[in-house]
């Protein structure tokens, strides 16, 4: 009954699509006015977009005609006009969802119109992608269209200093990757003057490869990391404990498989005997467990992992005094990388080695909250659909499949099952030779960097025979039927060796651009390119070759030649290069067009459909096969021996495969699972970051607003109030007798909060005296001092004092909070054996940790301007800033991909600082004098390091 009224009235989606097609055809019908427009007549179109939106009409009302003009624009610039898909693409982003489009139907291009619309508002669009060379590329390419229609455009890529980047996001429509639009906020959310920040709120988003980004790239939080003040001698400490605690093993349980070590309640009582005693606790605690003593935990489930799961010259070595941890696989040392969380330090303090320090987390943010910052958000891709339910839970975005400008001709065949990974990567090396003899191009995906280069390495020694003769063995003579069961081993066969050695290219997705090159010319006849899933993204295959990279690499030739190109020379030799490529796609196509190879099932469906989807396009033949064996990760894990045990029990000889449609259903099925399981731990672990999330946004709200106000006195003041309030509640409880009342406490803390020596024995001896008379004649005392202590100062000196204590503070109590969470996110887990919820349980800490934060910053501030010593002295020199590090993990290597910033700028080119800098003589006379952090001599209002000092 569903898949009837499916096809009477068409899915959900086909209904969507019909509605944005019919109004694509509006569009078309303002084509021919647009067309008869002159160039400047086109570029005073946006003026007037501007205008109407000032007047009040809304960005939908003005979208047919701002498409219409961009479609010119596009056509007029770039020579390509969008097809009508891509302008459905185009609403559907402009609309807040992913549009999946196949590989090669122009998604650059679908980008343009919705970023021109949603610019026109001069709120600014960012357009987000997966690496710094598409990043330039796309900002070169397409800016090209919306310079012609007079907006600014602008790109981040790694290595631009500060300056630069805050022209870049001041222009309407800016380019980047993820990584760096990420890292920009966290930055933006620790410097000390409104000026230094680079980004404007965050309007409209457009993320391409949206499916890699906020699904793949998710699964790590961005971080900025700091040095951390030293704790050897407290890792010191809880390792001489540990050290004595595990000579009994009743004290503790070990999980090798989960590698998970923890104290029973035996260890525990006995933990905490001995650190109480030897005073490690914080002040006010008297329990191991209490929140306040989180860290101290933390540091003693290290140390209890570092002694009982760490093996010396297993899991590491000491080589020059260093703990060098070695890898499992290949038994490498792994120099440089260290383990987080303080179990390295852990380890070193086991060894008795110098213990280095710990960075320590100063801002973090997870890409799910990061993007979810902007106010509108849509993505492209070929691969949404499978994970449509998680875009539309985290991101309120709804995916639509785009129908295909051309209809699909690709051949999708069943996959191959080979008995061991021996067997298949023999069949592959086989099918690779066969695509090579015949001239066919074939583009083989493998799951991992190592995978690829073990077929490489196959491929280098493989010796392509083509059967000559074969002949039946005597003693099958007249027995046919077990010869056919035998199969080949019932023959002699001759063989004649036709080459040694396939030549190809492999691909690891480190070399951005000069992968994109490859990639281009992985279209042409025999050729053989070899390619983890993501190397080469953004570039389409074209049969035959890519007229637009050919002509690229043809234009830096001449320029490292030093050979001067003239227009008439690239005419020339763009007609050249189109004879070349249509006469190679006839013979590519002849051989039955692009041949896509997998070698094995990505847990995830998506990322085979990725592979999938890079052939076939644009109407093109093209096909797809995947090659598994039950020794690889999804069939072994799933069904590898009950699959095997088929194969033995039906006799499937050695190089043999089984192939059958209900194969694919059951690896599908299992892929299902394996995405349902990644998805679950994605949102959990999200459910998590939404509570930082929640607390990171109001600190930094606040941190904000502390930066833009020039006068803090009246919060000052309220601190102050709140301040001797909590002192008096808690030494004078409100409902305790006067005898109770804890007098030499209230002292103590008076002095070393407020600076007051005050007659509080005295106070307190009056007849019939309450703790609310004491408590005014202390805030009238205090309010006293400070008002002593501004006339010292002076306003201006004092307001300036106030504001930057705040923000030190803040940002001092900020990063401790975050060592407490991740700290309490380690152990949380725990409460689920005593059938608490550990989700609700870290919510109501982490409550408790954040109202901790607020009225420590209501303590130490007031301490601060209370008690602090002034003295008037010529300033110190300018302390140099801490080394701050970048980190975002790799989801699939565990490397850190900000570690090497030339991976983002994998040509070598200058950028940033380097690209801009001028000679210093070009400033006007005495200039170059100016302190780098005075006032700039042009007026400009802006520090000269952030003016024309950033030129030198």
């Amino acid at each position: 009954m569903l898949g009837f009224a499916k096809k009477l009235f068409g899915s959900s989606n086909d209904r969507k699509v019909k509605d944005f097609m019919g109004r694509v055809q509006k569009i078309n019908a303002l084509e021919p006015q647009y067309a008869a427009l002159s160039d400047d007549e086109l570029r005073m179109m946006t003026q007037t977009f501007k205008d109407r939106l000032e007047a009040g009409e809304t960005l939908d009302k003005i979208m047919n005609d701002a498409f219409a003009v961009a479609r010119e624009a596009s056509k007029r610039v770039l020579g390509q006009r969008q097809y009508d898909v891509q302008l459905t693409g185009g609403m559907i982003l402009h609309d807040g969802g992913i549009a999946e489009m196949r590989t090669g139907e122009g998604k650059t291009l679908v980008a343009i119109a919705p970023a021109y619309l949603n610019a026109l508002s001069g709120k600014g669009v960012h357009v987000i992608t997966v690496n710094d060379y598409l990043a330039r590329r796309d900002a070169e390419w397409m800016g090209r269209v919306y310079r012609f229609l007079g907006m600014e455009v602008g790109v981040i890529v790694n290595g631009l200093s500060s300056g630069q980047r805050q022209a870049s996001y001041a222009a309407d429509i800016t380019y980047g990757t993820n990584n760096e639009f990420g890292f920009d906020y966290l930055r933006d959310n620790l410097v000390y003057d409104r000026r230094e920040m680079v980004q404007r709120p965050h309007n409209f988003a457009i993320v391409d490869e949206v499916d890699s980004i906020l699904i793949d790239e998710a699964r790590t939080p961005l971080i900025i990391s700091g040095p951390t003040e030293d704790r050897s001698d407290l890792y010191k400490i809880v390792d001489a404990i540990v050290k004595e605690l595990i000579k009994d093993p009743s004290t503790y349980d070990l999980d090798e498989k989960q590698r998970q070590a923890l104290l029973t309640e035996e260890g525990s009582e006995i933990m905490e005997r001995l650190l109480e005693e030897g005073g490690h606790f914080a002040e006010d605690t008297t329990g191991l467990y209490d929140a306040a003593n989180v860290s101290l935990v933390h540091h003693v489930n290290q140390a209890l992992r570092a002694n009982t799961l760490y093996v010396k010259d297993k899991d590491y070595i000491i080589k020059a005094g260093e703990v060098v941890l070695i890898d499992e696989f290949t038994g490498r040392m792994m120099t440089g990388r260290r383990l987080s969380e303080g179990l390295h330090q852990a380890i070193e303090a086991k060894e008795d080695v110098k213990i280095q320090p710990e960075n320590q987390t100063l801002a973090s943010v997870t890409i799910q909250n990061y993007f979810r910052l902007y106010e509108k958000l849509s993505g492209m891709t070929g691969t949404a659909a499978t994970e449509a339910q998680e875009f539309l839970d985290i991101y309120k975005m709804d995916v639509l499949e785009v129908p295909t400008n051309r209809p699909v001709q690709r051949i999708d065949y069943d996959d191959e099952v080979y008995r061991t990974y021996a067997e298949k990567n023999l069949a592959i090396a086989k099918q690779i030779a066969d695509c090579r003899e015949r001239g066919q191009p074939i583009l083989v995906g493998t799951v991992s960097i190592e995978k690829s280069e073990q077929l490489s390495a196959l491929l280098d020694k493989y010796e392509h025979k083509v059967e000559v003769s074969r002949t039946l063995k005597k003693e099958f003579v007249g027995k046919d039927k077990e010869a056919a069961k035998i199969g080949d081993a019932a023959y002699d066969i001759k063989y004649e060796t036709k080459f040694k050695g396939i030549p190809h290219n492999v691909l690891n997705a480190r070399q951005h651009e000069q992968e994109a090159y490859i990639v281009a010319d992985a279209g042409l006849p025999g050729a053989v390119t070899i390619a983890t899933n993501m190397a080469g993204r953004g570039t389409d295959i074209q049969l035959g070759g890519n007229i637009e990279m050919r002509m690229d690499k043809w234009r830096q030739e001449q320029r490292n030649l030093a050979i001067a190109v003239t227009p008439e020379d690239e005419a020339a030799k763009e007609a050249e290069f189109k004879v070349e490529i249509a006469e190679q796609k006839a013979i590519a196509l002849a051989a039955g067009g692009l041949f896509v190879l997998g070698t094995e099932r990505h847990e995830s469906r998506r990322i085979d459909n990725q592979l999938r989807g890079r052939t076939g396009r644009q109407g093109d033949p093209g096909t797809s096969k995947f090659y598994l064996s039950c020794e690889d990760d999804l069939l072994r894990i799933f069904a590898g021996d009950r699959l095997d045990a088929i194969m033995r029990q039906f006799g499937v000889a050695e190089g043999e495969a089984i192939s059958h449609p209900w194969l694919n259903r059951a690896v599908e099925t299992a892929q299902k699972r394996v995405e349902t399981r990644n998805y679950d731990i994605r949102k959990n672990l999200l459910k998590y970051d939404d509570v930082v999330n929640d607390q990171r946004k109001a600190v930094f709200e606040q941190r904000q607003e502390f930066m833009d106000s020039e006068d803090l006195s009246e919060l000052v003041g309220e601190f102050r109030r709140d301040v001797v309030t909590d002192l008096v509640e808690r030494f004078m409880p409100p409902k305790a007798y006067a005898e109770q009342w804890d007098i030499d406490g209230l002292d103590e803390k008076v002095k070393s909060t407020l600076g007051l020596e005050l007659p509080l024995h005295d106070w307190a001896a009056e007849e019939g005296v309450s703790n609310e008379e004491v408590e005014e004649r202390i805030q009238a005392a205090a309010d006293a001092r400070a008002t002593g202590r501004l006339e010292q100062l002076g306003e201006g000196q004092m307001r300036g004092l106030e504001k930057q204590f705040l923000m030190q503070m803040i940002d001092m109590q900020w990063r401790e909070h975050l060592v407490h969470l991740d700290h309490l996110r380690g152990v949380i887990g725990l409460r689920g054996y005593g059938q608490r919820d550990p989700l609700n349980e870290y919510k109501t800490e982490a409550f408790s940790l954040f109202e901790t934060l607020l009225h420590e910053l209501r303590h130490n501030v007031t301490r601060w301007l209370m008690t602090v010593e002034f003295r008037f002295e010529a300033p110190p020199p300018p302390m140099p800033m801490p080394e701050f590090q970048e980190i975002h993990l790799n989801p699939g290597t565990g490397a850190n991909e900000m570690a090497d910033p030339r991976s983002q700028n994998p040509e070598g080119q200058v950028t940033g600082d380097d690209r801009s800098r001028l000679p210093v003589e070009l400033l006007p006379a005495g200039w170059e004098r100016t302190p780098r952090n005075a006032d700039c001599p042009c007026n400009s209002g802006r520090k000269f390091k952030h003016c024309h000092g950033a030129l030198v």
